[in-house]
C-alpha cells in the first residue's frame, strides 16, 4: 500500500537533519528551498508508489480471471453470500451501500460450507446456517436465493450441486462404568451439577466436530472418558443414517453426508454400571 506524501516528506527531512554536512539547512520557514525540493521529491515518490499499487492490482485482477478457482475459493464464495442483497452486475461482489457491518453480518446466513469434487468433475457444496447455537438446513427460499447466487458467480461450465440438509442421525449403545461417589445409577451427578454429563459430553463432541469432518468412535470414547466420575467406557454400537437410508453400523470412522451428525431422539441406549 502506497505511503502518503507527508510520510515521504518527513523521511527526507529527517535524513537532511541527520546529515552533519547539511547542518546549514536549518531554516524554520515552511517555504525554504530545500523543504520545497523535499516536498517535490516526496510527491514524485508517492506518485511512483501509487502507480506500482495500481499495476499490482491490475495484475492480480488479471490472474484472478485466468486462474481456475479452487475448492477453497468456492467455499469462501459460499460464506460471502448475503441473503436479500443484490450483486453488483457482472461481479461476485456486493455494493453494500448504506449498510453497516452489523447489517452485512446479519445477511451472511451461511455459517459453514464444504465443497468436494465428485468423480465426474462436478462439485458438491454443503451449507448450513446457525439457529439456537446449532447447525440447521436452509429454508426453501434461502436455498433458492443461494443457488441463484452461486450460479451467478461460478466458473462457466462448472456444475455445482448444492445441498443443505438436516443432520445425519446417530444411535449409540454404551456401557458406562461410573464412580458411585460422583454419579448415581441414572448417570446424574450426585452434587446436581449436571443431570446427564455423559450425554452432554457426546453432544459437545458432535457439535465441536469440524463441519464435514470425521466422526471417530475412539475419539468419542475419549471425550466421554474425560467426564468426571466416568471410569470406563464401552461403546458397543454406533450407527449412522442419512436421507431415507437405514441405519448402518460405523466401523470406526464416518464422514456425515450432511456435513454434521446428531444423536436422534431416543438414540441413546446407556447402561450405567458401578465401578467398585
Amino acid at each position: 500500500m502506497a505511503q502518503t506524501i507527508d510520510y515521504w516528506y518527513k523521511q527526507i527531512i529527517n535524513r537532511v537533519y541527520a546529515d552533519e554536512k547539511l547542518s546549514e539547512l536549518n531554516s524554520t520557514s515552511a517555504v525554504a528551498d530545500y523543504k520545497l525540493w523535499a516536498y517535490i521529491v516526496a510527491s514524485v515518490i508517492w506518485t511512483l508508489d501509487t502507480l506500482f499499487d495500481k499495476h499490482r492490482a491490475a495484475i492480480e485482477a488479471l490472474l484472478a480471471l485466468l486462474k481456475p478457482h479452487t475448492l477453497r475459493w468456492y467455499r469462501d464464495l459460499a460464506l460471502r453470500f448475503q441473503y436479500g442483497q443484490a450483486l453488483i452486475p457482472d461481479s461476485d461482489k456486493y455494493a453494500n451501500v448504506g449498510l453497516d457491518d452489523a447489517a452485512i453480518a446479519a445477511q451472511k446466513i451461511i455459517e459453514q460450507a464444504a465443497v468436494v469434487e465428485n468423480d465426474d468433475g462436478s462439485l458438491r457444496m454443503k451449507v448450513v446456517k446457525l439457529i439456537d447455537d446449532d447447525y440447521a438446513q436452509l429454508t426453501d427460499q434461502e436455498k433458492l436465493s443461494f443457488v441463484a447466487y452461486i450460479k451467478s458467480c461460478k466458473d462457466a461450465g462448472v456444475r455445482v450441486n448444492i445441498d443443505s440438509l438436516p443432520p445425519d442421525g446417530l444411535k449409540l449403545v454404551l456401557s458406562i462404568y461410573y464412580d458411585p461417589l460422583v454419579l448415581n445409577a441414572a448417570g446424574e451427578r450426585i452434587d446436581a451439577a449436571s443431570t446427564a454429563p455423559v450425554i452432554d459430553a457426546v453432544n459437545n463432541y458432535l457439535k465441536n466436530l469440524q463441519f464435514n469432518g470425521e466422526f471417530a468412535k475412539t475419539r468419542l470414547s475419549d471425550a466421554i472418558q474425560l467426564v468426571d466420575g466416568v471410569q470406563l467406557v464401552s461403546l458397543a454400537s454406533a450407527q449412522a443414517q442419512y436421507g431415507l437410508r437405514p441405519f448402518e453400523e460405523i466401523n470406526e470412522r464416518y464422514i456425515p453426508d450432511a456435513g454434521y451428525l446428531r444423536v436422534t431422539d431416543g438414540g441413546f441406549t446407556i447402561t450405567y454400571v458401578p465401578y467398585v
